[in-house]
């Protein structure tokens, strides 16, 4: 078979860090406002943008922390969590507005500093190497977490504290409830699922972006849009999925595979996706799996699985190695996994 060439790659982060136990305690002087007039402020001109993007692709404005004013709260456990002052004052209105419906979250992490993810990378890059961590580590400058508008919640289920992504996600019913108040307090849901090749992160009902402004939060609610189409910073249409009819592979463990592929494809821009494909049993062989092997010697995979995607390229498409307006198809992604891990992708291309 043809071989294809070995491209570096960052693993996408569509997994959240683990989350930390913690029940929310103020330890601040913040007054709070009646949970039923929610604030409507628009940002103020000589301080941050409260629409300001932050994702794979663009990074934390250059003048950000100076202008950023933020609190600190202690959770019941002792972690400090920094939050973006109005971001925290709308959260407490949202959370006395979800306990009266005896709705119970907590926030788990909200801002983390560009110097505080430097630090965790450079001390990856010493224990691990400069290749594991890029690919578990989210480059410094580029997490949403940067603004102290994103905040990510945890549950409270019978007086217990439900921290675990994979317990959280159960709750489908009390993440609706959830979600369905988030633009009543200017917040947004962040990371939509089906998106994950816009946004460049898997569904995570948690994660709230706050944006400061009702009218334009209930506007992006309801469209059922992205941050990032909302913007214009994506422009590209709907994405046809097939999954085929695999004999070896459940269609939930393509659906995994398939997320880690849109993720990796958020890099690229305004590239417009136009579908992906199952490329069928016949490229799960044991000569498949040898070459990813090859290609990833400490991996020890023991699955493979090929993918092949479509998708049309911007007018411009700066420092990518594409040609301008064109077309691509059956573009080449090749993942594989071992026992007890999950998918990775290991090459794409021609």
């Amino acid at each position: 078979m043809k071989k294809l060439s070995i491209i570096s790659l960052l693993l996408c982060l569509c997994l959240t860090v683990t989350m930390v136990l913690s029940a929310c305690g103020d330890n601040e002087n913040t007054s709070k406002s009646s949970p039923d007039e929610p604030a409507t402020q628009a940002a103020e001109s000589d301080g941050i943008d409260y629409m300001a993007l932050v994702n794979k692709t663009h990074p934390l404005p250059d003048d950000w922390e100076e202008k950023l004013e933020t609190v600190h709260m202690t959770n019941s456990v002792g972690d400090d969590v920094e939050v973006e002052k109005k971001a925290y004052d709308a959260y407490l209105e949202l959370k006395a507005a979800l306990e009266a419906e005896d709705i119970h979250v907590d926030l788990d992490s909200a801002r983390r500093s560009v110097a505080d993810q430097q630090r965790i990378m450079d001390e990856f890059t010493e224990e691990y190497g400069a290749d594991y961590a890029a690919k578990t580590v989210a480059k410094p400058g580029y997490s949403e977490h940067h603004t102290g508008l994103a905040l990510d919640l945890y549950l409270i289920i019978d007086g217990k504290d439900v921290v675990e992504n994979e317990d959280m996600i159960q709750y489908t019913d009390i993440w609706a409830k959830i979600h369905s108040k988030l633009a009543d307090y200017g917040f947004i849901l962040r990371y939509l699922d089906g998106e994950e090749h816009i946004t460049g992160y898997g569904y995570e009902p948690w994660h709230i972006r706050y944006i400061d402004n009702v009218d334009t939060a209930k506007e992006i609610t309801s469209k059922g849009t992205t941050f990032e189409e909302y913007l214009g910073a994506y422009t590209g249409g709907d994405v046809s999925i097939d999954y085929g009819n695999s004999e070896i592979y459940t269609e939930d463990e393509l659906k995994d595979a398939v997320i880690q592929i849109k993720c990796k494809f958020a890099f690229w821009g305004d590239v417009d996706l136009k579908s992906i494909k199952y490329a069928g049993d016949e490229a799960v062989t044991d000569e498949n799996l040898k070459w990813m092997n090859e290609l990833a010697p400490d991996a020890n995979y023991t699955q493979v699985v090929e993918f092949l995607m479509d998708f049309h390229t911007p007018k411009d498409v700066g420092e990518m190695t594409f040609n301008a307006d064109s077309d691509y198809t059956d573009y080449q992604w090749w993942l594989a996994r071992t026992a007890d891990g999950g998918w990775e992708v290991v090459s794409f291309g021609y």
